[in-house]
Parts: structure tokens; C-alpha cells; sequence
């Protein structure tokens, strides 16, 4: 019998926890055969991207390489865009480019699938606001956080030319989990720049403003936590505006809708998401407003029983009187563990499939390195060290479920490790 050809397309948090499961069991035995595709060769956490940007950690200590994890995980492995979907011919096409000195064209793959797996995660949502594309920083991925990294480092580097010393304002347009974090991280980062001898910027002249289009910060959060959050902010000297919608940015400033305007050298957005445009240009498949593909509670298409998608990519309201699922970690490694048994019973053709149920376990926002705050079952606040370690926690059960618990634990010490007699920011 052939095997079923299960091709999953995106390899973030969801994808890759997903074809590690599938290719470890279904793959190992032969009863389907799994392919990953990402247009990159290696893996790395998303959360951990504000901590990038910062500069707090180094991303070449902590990524998966695609193609060595699939050999000892029993999938396969292809590296390429995905630009389009041949339903009646059930292919993914795939656009490959060549690494050589060489300049050769792109080719295009056409790859076979039984199922299809969408699980191509999100970008920022810059609702059209002008200048943001041109003079914005972006933290959809491991090349934008390597990018500011870059451009504040060379703001230190810079200024270490210059006779005096001199002020640094940053601007982050978005108070969700991404703003906050960051924000918290770029607080340690300009004191670990000021103690490797970059001190032109003394870091007392460093500004970071927050600003939140909405009433108040965090909104997934309750406001016991948000208070406390706020405090917390304000011990670090970041500034917080609410209620400011953006209209325009230009190479200096943010321009808000009530006419005012804030300096800014350094300006990020992460006010929002909406799926990656490929999603958008996909035919015949019913989306939301985002670009997000619409799926029952078995996580199926409504459009095409063939097709999945979880993740940020995914509309998905398993609940009909509940909210649509919000674009969290946590619920994309539900989904993806859920998947795993979902798609046994689809090649089984078992006559009932199951119904994802998702489980708020809590929520968790970093707020530096020894820092946390957050909320647990919807009822518990916790905060400092032990917000944070619960918090650490969450990044060492992705790689227990991608490495196995003794790889993780592994790499666990090799941090400790490394992280003691490493700087404790990138300076290259």
C-alpha cells in the first residue's frame, strides 16, 4: 500500500512539533510518508525573537537545523517558498533558489500531498499606516530581529566616535506581548552596551516609548496584571502612551491622529498581525479579513477537506458563542499535538474525527531576564523569578517535544553554561 503523503508547509513552533510527532511515529513506520517545507534552513523559536533583536542572546546558539533534525526524526525535508496550491492535481508548489556564486534562476517544485498542513504563521498587520514599511523595524522573523539587532548595535558603535555623549529614543508602536517584551529587553540591553565600554549613549539617555493604539496594554491579560506590568515599566523609565493611534512615520518621527508627535531614531511595529500574503492569493479557499484560512474544529478547511491549517495562519472558532482563537504558542502546540491523533484517524478513515478543544493554561510576558509577569488558568498572578522561570519553562518543553526530554535537558545545561561565560550581549 502507498503510503499517505502528509506535506506540512511552515516549519515554526506548530510545524515543526508537528512533523517531529508524525515523522517519529507515522513516518518510523511507514505508514506516511512526511515532508516539511520553510524557506529557511533552520529553526528558531519566535518568542525568543524580542530577546534577539535586543541582542540578549545569540540565535546561533539556539537554532534547529531542518534537514539534520529530519534524518533523525524520520520526515523529509525541502527547502523553498511556498508561492502556490494545485488542488485538482492535490501538489504544493514550492520556489527553490539556488546558493552559488553562479547566478542561476528559481525553479519551481511541485510537491504531492494526500493532506496539506498550512501552518505558515503570521506577519505584522501595518493596516496600510504610511511610512511604516519604509521606516520600521518588523519582528516576524530570525532575519528582522538579526536586522535591528544590527542597526543598534551600529547606533553604539557610531557614537563612540563622537566627542560627547549623546541620547538614544526609541519608539515601539504596539503594547501586546511583543511590545512589552522588547521593550523590557532593550532596558537590559542598553546597560550591558554602557558596561562593555559603548558609553556615548549613556544609557540614562536612552528613551523608550510604548505606545498602544487601545485603552491600556496587554489586552489579553486582566488588569491586576497589567497594573502590576505598568509599575514595572515605569521602574524601568519606559515610557507608556495609550490611546495614541498612529498615522504616520517618517525617518524621524511618529506622527499620531490627535495631530501630536514623538521623536524617534529607532522605530518598531508590532501592532498587529494578519497572515503571510501567499495566504491571500491562495483560490477557492474561504478567509477572513487577515487572510486566515477558515477551518472547522477538526481544523479542515471549511473549503476543502484535504486541507489543514493551524497557528496564526488559521481562523479557527472551535466554539460557536466563544472568540476565535488568538494567535498564541500555546495554541498552536495544542493544535499541533492535537493534529497528531487527527490525522492518524484521517488515514485510519476512522468514521468520526476529532474536535479540537483548546486549554488556556495561562499567559506569560517576559519583562527582562529575571523578570516575568502573568497569569495562570485564568486565575493565578504570578510575577518576578518565578513568572520567569515558568516562562523559561515554556521554551524547554518545545524542545523536549522537538529533541525528546535528554537532548533537551542537554541543551538546558549547555546554556547554563554558556550563558556564564559568554557576554551578555551580542557585540558583532
Amino acid at each position: 500500500m502507498t503510503a499517505h503523503k502528509i506535506v506540512i508547509i511552515g516549519g515554526g513552533a506548530g510545524g515543526l512539533e508537528l512533523a517531529t510527532q508524525l515523522g517519529d511515529t507515522l513516518g518510523k513506520s511507514g505508514k506516511a510518508k512526511i515532508t516539511l517545507i520553510d524557506q529557511k534552513l533552520t529553526h528558531i523559536w519566535k518568542p525568543l525573537l524580542h530577546e534577539i533583536a535586543a541582542g540578549t542572546l545569540n540565535p546561533a546558539e539556539e537554532e534547529t537545523n531542518y534537514l539534520a533534525h529530519a534524518a533523525a526524526h524520520h520526515y523529509e525535508f525541502v527547502l523553498g517558498t511556498f508561492t502556490q496550491l494545485d488542488r485538482l492535481a492535490k501538489q504544493a508548489v514550492v520556489e527553490t533558489q539556488y546558493f552559488s556564486k553562479k547566478s542561476q534562476p528559481k525553479k519551481t517544485a511541485y510537491i504531492d500531498y494526500d493532506t496539506l498542513v498550512l501552518a505558515i504563521g503570521s506577519t505584522s498587520n501595518d493596516f496600510n499606516t504610511e511610512g511604516v514599511k519604509d521606516f520600521c523595524h518588523f519582528l516576524d522573523s530570525r532575519e528582522q530581529a538579526d536586522i535591528f539587532q544590527q542597526d543598534l548595535l551600529h547606533f553604539y558603535l557610531n557614537a563612540q566616535r563622537e566627542s560627547s555623549t549623546r541620547e538614544l529614543k526609541i519608539a515601539i508602536v504596539g503594547a501586546g506581548a511583543t511590545g512589552v517584551e522588547l521593550a523590557a529587553e532593550l532596558v537590559q540591553a542598553k546597560q550591558n552596551f554602557f558596561k562593555y565600554g559603548l558609553n556615548k549613549i549613556d544609557p540614562k539617555k536612552v528613551k523608550i516609548t510604548l505606545i498602544e493604539a487601545a485603552p491600556r496594554i496587554l489586552p489579553a491579560l486582566t488588569q491586576k496584571t497589567v497594573d502590576h506590568t505598568m509599575k514595572q515599566l515605569a521602574q524601568f523609565g519606559i515610557e507608556v502612551l495609550t490611546e495614541h493611534r498612529v498615522a504616520k512615520v517618517d525617518e524621524d518621527k511618529v506622527y499620531f491622529a490627535d495631530g501630536s508627535s514623538l521623536d524617534a531614531e529607532i522605530k518598531v511595529w508590532a501592532a498587529g498581525i494578519k497572515a503571510p500574503e501567499v495566504m491571500a492569493q491562495l483560490e477557492g479557499l474561504e478567509k477572513d479579513n487577515i487572510h486566515r484560512l477558515k477551518v472547522f474544529a477538526t481544523l479542515q478547511s471549511i473549503s476543502d477537506p484535504n486541507i489543514y491549517a493551524f497557528g496564526d495562519c488559521a481562523h479557527c472558532q472551535p466554539v460557536a458563542d466563544e472568540p476565535v482563537l488568538a494567535p498564541r504558542a500555546q495554541v498552536a502546540s495544542q493544535q499541533a499535538s492535537f493534529l497528531v491523533g487527527a490525522l492518524k484517524a484521517r488515514i485510519n478513515q476512522e468514521s468520526y474525527l476529532p474536535m479540537f478543544k483548546f486549554s488556556d493554561k495561562g499567559s506569560l510576558v517576559s519583562l527582562s531576564q529575571h523578570k516575568a509577569v502573568g497569569e495562570l488558568l485564568g486565575q493565578v498572578n504570578v510575577q518576578g523569578f518565578v513568572a520567569k522561570s515558568m516562562y523559561v519553562s515554556l521554551y524547554r518543553l518545545h524542545q523536549a517535544t522537538i529533541h525528546g526530554y535528554t537532548q533537551a535537558g542537554i541543551l538546558t545545561a549547555k546554556d547554563f553554561v554558556t550563558r556564564k561565560i559568554s557576554p551578555k550581549i551580542k557585540l558583532h
